[in-house]
């Protein structure tokens, strides 16, 4: 039944593939720096979110000797938006690893793989698998759905992942290594979709217990979530009379690391106090409201009077590194993440 579910699976495949700008296409050799950007990019992004970003990062750097000699600062800026910053920083400081220290060349096997910064098991089999045709166990969200389907596993994630990846190796065949993990990529994106799956047009719809029982669209099961937490912050807006607004860098590790932000408070469970005596301002009308993995966040904006700038830049020159002054229209060419994006536009829209 398992060779009938790969061979079924891939004759599927080399009708339907999609197109992506990282696979290899016809008889060509899959390029192991694209595969490797491709799924730092990927991880917990869609294919949508990743196309353009891919595209801007291999027209910025070609190569990964390219990549490994472009500054932090305008890895992050290119970065800025895609969310997940650690990945970022790791993505470069992989670049240099294997710019410099392996001569350009990528590691093949898994456990090499896993040595390099950023790359964690799913990364490394998926790299062994599609980048060098190894035989490899790949296990990311789709192939989580799709087996979850076929065996009506009733144990929820995360508790039944090891028994996802015991049967995901059960029916990876020994050859087609880099063909197979983008075909169960393909079929969890396309036809075993989170809700209303395509059952009928499914090629492994035979012997998929799931849609045999009626019940596919009821795996994979998931342990109840946990509400999130909100938090609450204020952001200072520091502009001077050229329109150059102050910016600081957030620390290198921790939520955010390294990107460039509008100074402001820590996020705490309250609201904390709105002029504190050394940064007195005028509250912006309206919050700003993104969430997180794991919170929400709530944030407003006080706006610091000129009288007050000179003071209010020496308080936060003591309290934040990275201090500079950004011209207000081209906020656009500093590593700002989504949230300070956000920030920006509504103070500038309402100061």
């Amino acid at each position: 039944m398992e060779q009938s579910f790969s061979d079924r699976l891939l004759a599927w495949y080399d009708q339907h593939r999609r197109t992506l700008p990282w696979r290899a296409t016809g008889d060509a050799v899959a390029d192991p720096y694209h595969v490797w950007l491709s799924e730092i990019m990927l991880q917990q992004t869609t294919v949508a979110t990743v196309r353009a970003y891919f595209e801007k990062f291999t027209a910025l750097w070609p190569t990964v000797q390219a990549l490994a000699d472009a500054p932090l600062d305008d890895v992050l800026t290119a970065w800025a938006g895609l969310g997940y910053y650690a990945r970022a920083r790791n993505l470069h400081k992989c670049a240099v690893e294997i710019a410099h220290h392996r001569q350009g060349v990528f590691p093949r096997d898994e456990v090499d793989l896993l040595t390099l910064p950023g790359v964690g098991a799913y990364t490394a089999a998926a790299i062994a698998a599609i980048a060098f045709d190894q035989r490899a166990v790949v296990v990311d969200g789709n192939v989580e759905r799709v087996i979850s389907r076929w065996y009506a596993l009733e144990d929820p994630l995360p508790k039944a992942r090891p028994a996802v990846k015991r049967l995901t190796d059960r029916v990876t065949p020994a050859a087609r290594n880099s063909d197979f993990p983008q075909a169960m990529m393909d079929l969890g994106s396309g036809i075993c979709t989170p809700r209303s799956p395509s059952c009928l047009l499914c090629p492994i719809a035979e012997g998929c217990q799931a849609m045999e029982q009626g019940r596919a669209a009821a795996f994979p099961k998931k342990a109840p979530k946990k509400p999130k937490p909100t938090r609450f912050g204020l952001a200072y807006w520091i502009e001077n009379e050229q329109g150059d607004v102050l910016l600081t860098r957030r620390p290198d590790t921790g939520l955010l690391g390294g990107m460039m932000e509008v100074p402001g408070t820590e996020w705490g469970e309250v609201w904390p106090d709105a002029t504190p005596s050394e940064l007195q301002g005028r509250m912006i009308p309206g919050e700003i409201e993104h969430t997180f993995t794991h919170f929400h966040l709530r944030v407003r904006v006080v706006v610091v009077p000129a009288p007050a700038i000179d003071q209010a830049v020496r308080v936060i020159e003591a309290k934040k590194k990275g201090a500079t002054w950004a011209p207000s229209k081209n906020l656009d060419q500093f590593a700002l993440p989504t949230i300070m994006k956000k920030i920006a536009r509504h103070a500038l829209e309402n100061k």
